[in-house]
């Protein structure tokens, strides 16, 4: 029906800007691989491990896809200010 052809449009206009899906799988998760192999990795907070795991997607997308699609890079951006926001003043 109508919305099988919306979702098929969605992916077509996304597979265009970001490459086939099973490619930024397959970078997306070999950062993540590495990301959780670090010693820090369980010290982490939820916040923080989320905000990392949303970079690596952007980052598999970008290397999978458009390099120069601004978005990409402006999201990394603010996933990582989020964290930035969050912690203590305090620090040396």
């Amino acid at each position: 029906g109508q919305l099988l052809m919306e979702v098929q449009d969605v992916l077509k206009e996304r597979g265009s800007r970001y490459g086939a899906f099973t490619g930024h799988a397959a970078i997306t998760q070999g950062i993540k691989r590495v990301m959780r192999s670090g010693k820090s990795w369980p010290s982490l907070s939820d916040a923080q491990k989320e905000a990392l795991e949303m970079v690596a997607h952007k980052l598999g997308r970008v290397l999978n896809g458009d390099p120069n699609y601004a978005d990409s890079w402006v999201d990394i951006t603010g996933y990582t200010q989020l964290i930035v926001n969050e912690l203590p003043k305090n620090r040396p």
